[in-house]
């Protein structure tokens, strides 16, 4: 209830553009307009600054009843701090109903696990399966680093070597498999594009957060899958197996609500999360403490979250993470 009214405090924040703002948190606002290159002009920093205070005292609201035993995680100010709803909003591009009909028709995953077979925990980046944490900015081309994770840790699989690919290459060049540049698209479209042409390394050509033309070559492409498969939705064991035998598996997520936007640590337990489905990240293992969890990889560089990673309650489609597995088969 008392986040319901946080919330409500913020999108009302407009109408209290004229309240002052709070002396206490002088340093602290200069600190992180610095941390995030952030600049404005007089007129907007005002208003940039009755933002970033509301969401000061969400987070310091969440994290005392924390303390207190109602949350199982805790929320920290990142890079969305002054951003208003329909700003942070604009980064989240996956679409859930594009989704959900991409799906008609296409074959459930072959794996038949046991149960048993899978650890109560794994995690692929002590493997060697996971490149460092990378940042898609301003653009909304979750799909493409989803993609590329997934792609990444079957290469590795493959070869034993570990390459950054391109999601630039994807953001560029899959717009024939109706994916839409920096405004959004699905991870298994990118997966449709590598089949038929293949993906160059991050090194070749690298990521610059707009769209351009597009510049593949053929002849300098480090990887190519034969197609993707998906998990049956909502069955969360089988997810977790498919994960333990195949690897890193590209999912989508919603994002919406502060929670996540601010999550900082713990495991994301959070009921009023909506499981229709707008952001796309890699799940890359699970594990068990207090509660059962996944362990994924997002793309918004390491100042998020756990250096980049969040762990999300398991056994719940926590903000609906269990409705859309999907993974390239190489």
């Amino acid at each position: 209830m008392q986040m319901k009214l946080l919330l409500m405090a913020l999108c009302t924040v407009v109408s209290s553009f004229n309240q002052p703002l709070s002396t206490e948190l002088d340093g602290i606002w200069e600190e992180w307009k610095t941390q995030h290159g952030k600049q404005y002009s007089k007129v907007d920093e005002g208003f940039r600054r009755m933002i970033w205070e509301t969401n000061q005292g969400l987070i310091r609201q969440h994290n005392l009843e924390a303390e207190m035993g109602k949350h199982t995680f805790t929320l920290g100010m990142n890079q969305f701090g002054d951003m208003t709803n329909k700003e942070y909003n604009a980064l989240l591009t996956a679409n859930d109903a594009e989704e959900v009909k991409s799906l008609d028709g296409i074959p459930l995953s072959k794996w038949n696990c046991s149960l048993s077979a899978a650890p109560e925990m794994w995690d692929w980046r002590l493997y060697g399966y996971v490149t460092p944490v990378k940042n898609q900015g301003s653009c909304g081309s979750c799909y493409a680093f989803a993609a590329v994770g997934a792609l990444e840790g079957q290469l590795f699989k493959q070869t034993g070597k570990l390459l950054p690919l391109s999601e630039q290459n994807l953001v560029d060049c899959s717009g024939d498999y109706h994916n839409h540049g920096c405004g959004g698209g699905l991870a298994m479209r990118c997966f449709s594009y590598v089949s038929d042409h293949g993906i160059m390394s991050e090194r070749k050509y690298p990521y610059t957060a707009e769209v351009g033309p597009c510049e593949y070559q053929n002849a300098t492409k480090e990887a190519w899958c034969k197609g993707f498969n998906r998990v049956p939705s909502l069955d969360e064991k089988v997810f977790r197996d498919t994960l333990y035998e195949v690897g890193p598996i590209a999912v989508s997520v919603n994002a919406t609500h502060p929670s996540f936007k601010f999550y900082k640590d713990g495991v994301l337990y959070q009921p009023d999360c909506s499981t229709r489905t707008n952001h796309a990240v890699l799940a890359v293992g699970y594990g068990s403490s207090y509660l059962d969890y996944w362990i994924v990889k997002n793309s918004w560089g390491t100042g998020w979250g756990r250096d980049g990673y969040i762990l999300m309650a398991r056994g719940y489609n926590q903000c609906g993470i269990a409705r859309h597995p999907v993974y390239p088969i190489m």
